[in-house]
């Protein structure tokens, strides 16, 4: 009987630490790398520490490129720092904090409403142009004076970056800070992340919450290690444990959802991240944040993994089957510790 179970408790342990199959990945990478771009970083990270890694091309892991959309999950964390410190409210409307918006009739607007793409408020433009603004508040007071109100706020999800930059406004003007600052303060050098910017030489040093990120895929996965860590990352507490679950926190339903990137169709919001898969009744299990910009983050809380990619490539339809198909061969590697 106690050889049987001794058995049986080894062949568990090899199951749940099985090694992965890097040659398959590796090939696959490979094989695909002319859809990434030619030029990709990819990191797996799993028990505190670098799994996997593959460079090829122009990139390493550390190669700081744009990560577009990818950007928000690091600004809805930034904001739920202060959310923690009881400074601001999720709930909070952003007339409280920027006048501007009162005067215009948009004060009624809520932070989480920025968070969530519900601002209502029309906007036009295309992902990675160049700021015509100069400064963040010179962007907000844009949105507040001259755009007009396209639907009420929270009632229809319309994806933009107006949302995200109101958003790092009101922590602007709550912290007589500048955005970058602030990000660089609180996430950035606690994470260790120091090849992340959201300071962008190329279009114009203009700060962009939602799009403007600089990053590298060994920043990223810090990122999300301390996501897997519920909020701490080196024995340091970035955010605390009631934050991370906000963070991944159910906002929005896909089936509400209407005018969602093509890379996220079918996934239900969280903040600043799409819910990538569930157990069907509820409990979310895997999370990204895609971006145009070919950067995919994932984290896979039931196998308790993340992996980053980063490409050069900007492309109008990311091959989002590629991605998944990647994380398919990492989870058959990895057995799952949850239901």
């Amino acid at each position: 009987m106690h050889f049987r179970l001794l058995i049986l408790c080894s062949t568990i342990a090899f199951i749940s630490n099985a090694q992965l199959d890097t040659a398959s990945l590796s090939a696959r990478l490979n094989q695909q790398k002319d859809k990434f771009g030619k030029d990709l970083a990819f990191v797996l990270y799993k028990d505190g520490k670098v799994m996997y890694k593959k460079e090829l091309g122009k990139l390493n892991i550390k190669s700081q490129e744009q990560i577009g959309a990818s950007s928000q999950w690091l600004t809805a964390a930034l904001l739920l720092t202060y959310v923690q410190e009881g400074k601001i409210s999720l709930d909070d409307k952003v007339g409280q904090y920027l006048p501007i918006f009162d005067k215009y009739y948009k004060g009624f607007i809520t932070l989480r409403h920025c968070l969530t793409h519900n601002t209502g408020i029309k906007t036009e433009g295309k992902i990675f142009q160049k700021s015509k603004f100069k400064s963040l508040e010179d962007e907000v007071n844009d949105y507040a004076s001259k755009k007009d109100i396209q639907t009420n706020a929270g009632t229809e999800f319309r994806y933009s970056n107006a949302g995200y930059s109101i958003a790092g406004r009101v922590l602007e003007v709550i912290t007589k800070r500048s955005f970058d600052r602030l990000m660089q303060e609180r996430i950035i050098r606690p994470l260790g992340m120091k090849n992340t910017t959201f300071t962008n030489e190329d279009y114009n040093d203009a700060i962009d919450p939602s799009t403007g990120a600089r990053s590298s895929a060994a920043d990223l996965s810090n990122f999300l290690a301390m996501l897997l860590n519920k909020g701490t990352f080196n024995n340091k507490q970035v955010l605390n444990e009631a934050s991370v679950a906000t963070l991944l926190s159910l906002q929005a339903e896909a089936a509400a959802i209407k005018g969602a990137p093509k890379a996220t169709e079918g996934y239900n919001l969280a903040l600043g991240s799409w819910i990538l898969e569930d157990n069907g009744a509820g409990k979310a299990l895997a999370y990204t944040s895609p971006s145009l910009a070919g950067t995919w983050p994932i984290i896979d809380l039931c196998r308790n993994y993340a992996f980053v990619m980063v490409t050069k490539q900007l492309s109008t339809d990311p091959p989002r089957q590629l991605y998944l198909d990647l994380k398919s061969m990492v989870d058959e590697n990895i057995r799952p510790n949850c239901q």
